[in-house]
């Protein structure tokens, strides 16, 4: 069994690594995204669903315009 949450991001960040990518490799997602995901369920899947195919370059695109747009 991989460990914990909090034991993975203070690995993570002892190695200078994004804690999401080694909870992902564990098979986890943080607390964070877990609360952000089960706030709009039916939203999350669609939109982790729609960008799933699309290259890391549209993607970033999407996540720096959401980032820095003004809502």
């Amino acid at each position: 069994m991989p460990p914990g949450e909090e034991t993975l991001v203070r690995l993570a960040r002892d190695l200078g690594e994004d804690p999401d990518v080694l909870l992902a490799l564990a098979g986890k997602v943080s607390a964070d995204l877990r609360a952000a995901i089960l706030a709009r369920p039916g939203l999350s899947a669609e939109l982790i669903r729609s960008i799933r195919a699309m290259p890391g370059h549209a993607v970033l695109g999407i996540v720096r315009e959401v980032r820095d747009g003004d809502w």
